[in-house]
């Protein structure tokens, strides 16, 4: 079965409408907008949560936001937040964005992912990628966050090494 994202571009070929629509629905809550449901809702199963029909409309709703005819090379969310911060001359700012996200509930996870991705317009995004990491966003061991933080420094943090220092002998 194709991926959430592929139905998505095979629709949006079709009808000129459907990224307008799930661009609009990002002004209401994750699932909340009518319009938007004849492209999201086949999706689901009725054992599906409700959690995981947040997170599919909200990464339908980001991808139309960022939606661009010709990408590049998709790279994770937290990798392409690495390389704006890098780009950026490793802007506070930047950083304390991204740390918000990691941190952010439920709650907070759709305001906060929506302007990450707006800062983000200039990369090519694997929504795929974003939508298996979103659904597991909620466990308790955080593991999602903790591979988002090592994908975001391990960048920043190979930058400012020298070579010498990852060989480093032992006296």
């Amino acid at each position: 079965m194709s991926t959430l994202i592929e139905m998505l571009e095979e629709m949006a070929k079709k009808e000129s409408k459907v990224r307008a629509v799930l661009k609009r629905s990002l002004a209401f809550d994750p699932g909340a907008y009518p319009p938007a449901f004849p492209y999201v809702e086949p999706r689901f199963d009725d054992d599906d949560g409700k959690w995981k029909r947040t997170v599919y409309y909200l990464v339908a709703g980001l991808w139309a936001q960022h939606f661009r005819e010709a990408r590049g090379a998709e790279q994770s969310l937290p990798a392409a937040c690495s390389s704006h911060f890098v780009a950026n001359d490793k802007s506070p700012s930047i950083e304390k964005r991204f740390i918000a996200l990691l941190d952010a509930d439920e709650d907070q996870l759709a305001h906060r992912l929506r302007q990450m991705v707006a800062l983000l317009k200039d990369y090519a995004i694997n929504f795929d990628s974003l939508l298996k990491d979103l659904l597991s966003w909620n466990h308790l061991d955080k593991f999602v966050q903790i591979r988002w933080a090592k994908a975001f420094y391990r960048t920043e943090f190979m930058t400012d090494r020298e070579p010498e220092t990852f060989n480093a002998k032992e006296n």
